[in-house]
């Protein structure tokens, strides 16, 4: 239903007159932020540039604080914009009343009007747009359907489960058949099931309305799963912009590697060489040859051999039969999990994750982990991410 283009965007939230005035006492410890403090004020979000296709399903994601929140509130109207530029189907809308933006907003509360029944929530918007009796009865009627809460019409908010609740701000917003629709942390007050089961649902949404989505979570499982592109964000910058697989696949620096995938990359300090034309990483007493695809990207970007920090995913690490060419790995703690086994290790300094099938390729279950236990591990030149000092992926 419309694009968006986010040019510049910055939030600056302005000193009070308090913080103004205070000056650090002497012997007074220094405050941390992360966030960048100037004389104008605390920047919550800075030179956010983000173009985003009709239909599109973006998703900004990154832990608390880092602005994503700020930004959608901003595309919504709620917080004044300071600096930038924010475009609707072409249309400057700097100034533009939020109930001009033709937007609809969902809340990680579900905000919904508790001495009204189900149907009196989801029709509201549209009466207060005085639309035709007729209209909304079509409108509500049918967003109940494609959202399964027909049956719930008639019962008040307190007779519905939170995932039920939540299904309701929903279609409250997607009647209204907005050009934008914004959600705000929306699964985040749902347990882990509800949690699986509305992912799926907004999923479903998603192929049944023809609307722009931009999504808001600090669950990167969410992030993955719903996201055509997903924005990475940390203390108001943006960090990566890319599809779910291609963050999974080429994280622009070890921030991105460490957040998207769980469990968390590991990673170690190593060398990175070069021998005879060909890239070698060295870590312990592991050296392995990168892979072609990762030869030819470091060979394009002229690496020279430096100590980096080079990342194996969990999933990537590989129980070696035989010593030499390997990491020793000590086991702290072994935990099963059904279907595979995540262990706990001390290898070279640092703690590790290895995730290990609980059966081989013959069904066969494998042997158990306890702590002490030594074990041998390695990793293929294709699952490595090469990392500079500067924290930025070498490869790109």
């Amino acid at each position: 239903m419309a694009a968006l283009n986010l040019k510049g965007i910055t939030k600056i939230y302005p000193h009070s007159g308090d913080q103004k005035k205070a000056k650090k006492k002497a012997g007074e410890p220094e405050k941390k932020t992360n966030l960048q403090v100037t004389d104008k004020g605390v920047i919550a979000v800075q030179s956010f540039d983000l173009d985003i296709k009709d239909k599109e399903f973006i998703v900004l994601v990154g832990p608390s604080g880092c602005g994503k929140s700020t930004t959608l509130r901003m595309v919504a109207g709620l917080e004044e914009i300071s600096g930038g530029e924010l475009y609707i189907d072409g249309k400057l809308v700097n100034d533009v009343e939020p109930k001009n933006r033709d937007i609809a907003m969902v809340f990680q509360s579900y905000a919904l009007y508790p001495h009204m029944t189900v149907y009196e929530n989801m029709a509201f918007p549209l009466k207060l747009r005085k639309v035709a009796k007729d209209e909304i009865d079509k409108r509500v009627k049918e967003a109940a359907a494609i959202l399964d809460i027909t049956q719930y019409l008639d019962r008040k908010p307190k007779a519905l489960s939170g995932g039920q609740r939540q299904r309701v701000a929903i279609g409250r917003a997607i009647v209204r058949e907005p050009k934008v629709l914004l959600m705000d942390e929306p699964l985040s007050n749902l347990d882990a099931k509800l949690r699986n089961q509305m992912r799926a649902e907004i999923i479903k949404l998603r192929q049944k309305i023809n609307t722009t989505f931009m999504y808001v979570t600090h669950d990167q499982t969410e992030a993955m799963t719903l996201g055509d592109r997903i924005v990475i964000m940390k203390d108001g910058f943006i960090q990566q912009i890319g599809t779910p697989q291609e963050v999974f696949d080429h994280p622009a620096n070890i921030f991105v590697a460490g957040f998207i995938g769980m469990p968390q990359m590991n990673f170690f300090d190593a060398k990175l060489t070069e021998e005879g034309g060909k890239y070698f990483v060295s870590v312990g007493g592991c050296k392995v040859e990168l892979s072609e695809e990762k030869q030819k990207n470091l060979s394009a970007r002229k690496a020279a051999a430096q100590s980096i920090t080079l990342g194996v995913r969990p999933s990537h690490m590989v129980l070696a039969k035989e010593t030499g060419n390997t990491l020793t790995a000590t086991v702290e703690v072994a935990e099963m999990m059904g279907s595979e086994i995540h262990f706990h290790a001390g290898v070279e300094g640092r703690d590790v994750v290895v995730i290990v099938p609980t059966m081989d390729t013959n069904g066969q279950h494998i042997d158990t982990f306890h702590a002490g236990d030594k074990l041998n591990l390695t990793f293929s030149g294709s699952v490595c991410h090469v990392f500079g000092q500067d924290g930025k992926n070498l490869e790109f």
